[in-house]
């Protein structure tokens, strides 16, 4: 017989799973908004100037919102060498993305991004040490055959700038496993904080040269890059205080629903079916993965 604590407290976790699925939906659409403004502006300013202000935006949103709270705990670590290296695999991150989606479409780019999860699985065995079950190791293949769908033969995929998004998923790969390492170790918020600091020395670097005064209007949309990745990865956070990861991971997929409509709205691209065919089985493949981690 269930007491009514049981009761009550399974009534909670469900209100939690609710709450952070409908989170984690809506940090899929500010990051598919990202994406599209990274591709309209990516064709008018140099990528290392949008991710400058990118990283330095995010950066003081976060010292704005946790700053005050957690005070000098906001940039403590006990793993700062882990810490740099995670930051600079995002760095490369978004700049071989956004530089992808300058010459690529929306949802080609984003699709082949999303193999990052399936290499997750595969780069854990070696790196992590964790066993990996022979179905796991199915699903990642197939997620392989649907990249391989997307860039197809006489498909508008294979070009030389395909190489940036499956870069960009590799390195993606290589910093979750590095987060999995830190895992419990550092609060979620300093390493998000952490990685927009790198991000900012590290592109301080490199875009002076090529600067691009911009007008009034796309300078507030390089403003939004950093607002629409500062809160949705706050959203995340959130969202995964309520519920697993593993939970999460099918959503996250909507991702690709919101890059086909963006890219189709916004710019013109009209998706062909083998670059929705292989969504789904990169989309199957990742779904199967994270359901049975």
């Amino acid at each position: 017989m269930t007491s009514g604590s049981d009761v009550s407290r399974n009534a909670l976790l469900a209100t939690q799973r609710r709450q952070g699925i409908a989170l984690v939906l809506l940090t899929m659409l500010l990051f598919a908004g990202y994406d599209a403004l990274s591709k309209y502006l990516a064709r008018h300013y140099p990528v290392p100037q949008l991710l400058w202000v990118r990283y330095l935006t995010h950066s003081g949103f976060m010292l704005v919102v946790f700053g005050p709270r957690m005070g000098w705990r906001l940039v403590r670590t006990g793993r700062p060498v882990l810490q740099i290296l995670r930051a600079l695999l995002l760095v490369a991150v978004t700049y071989l993305f956004m530089n992808g989606l300058r010459f690529m479409a929306l949802a080609d780019a984003t699709a082949i991004n999303f193999l990052a999860p399936l290499l997750v699985t595969a780069l854990s065995a070696p790196l992590l040490g964790e066993k990996v079950p022979l179905q796991n190791w199915l699903a990642v293949m197939v997620g392989l055959v649907g990249v391989l769908i997307i860039v197809r033969p006489g498909g508008s995929a294979l070009q030389p700038a395909a190489i940036f998004p499956l870069g960009s998923a590799i390195c993606y790969s290589l910093y979750q496993i590095l987060t999995r390492r830190i895992k419990g170790s550092e609060h979620p918020v300093t390493s998000h904080f952490i990685t927009g600091l790198i991000g900012v020395a590290v592109t301080s670097l490199g875009w002076q040269a090529s600067w691009t005064m911009p007008a009034s209007y796309d300078l507030g949309l390089m403003v939004c890059l950093g607002l629409l990745t500062g809160v949705g990865h706050y959203l995340l956070i959130e969202a995964f205080q309520r519920m697993a990861p593993a939970t999460a991971a099918p959503f996250t997929y909507t991702h690709l629903v919101w890059a086909v409509l963006l890219g189709s709205l916004v710019f013109g691209e009209a998706p062909s079916p083998g670059t929705l065919l292989g969504m789904l089985v990169i989309a199957g493949s990742g779904i199967y993965v994270a359901r049975h981690a």
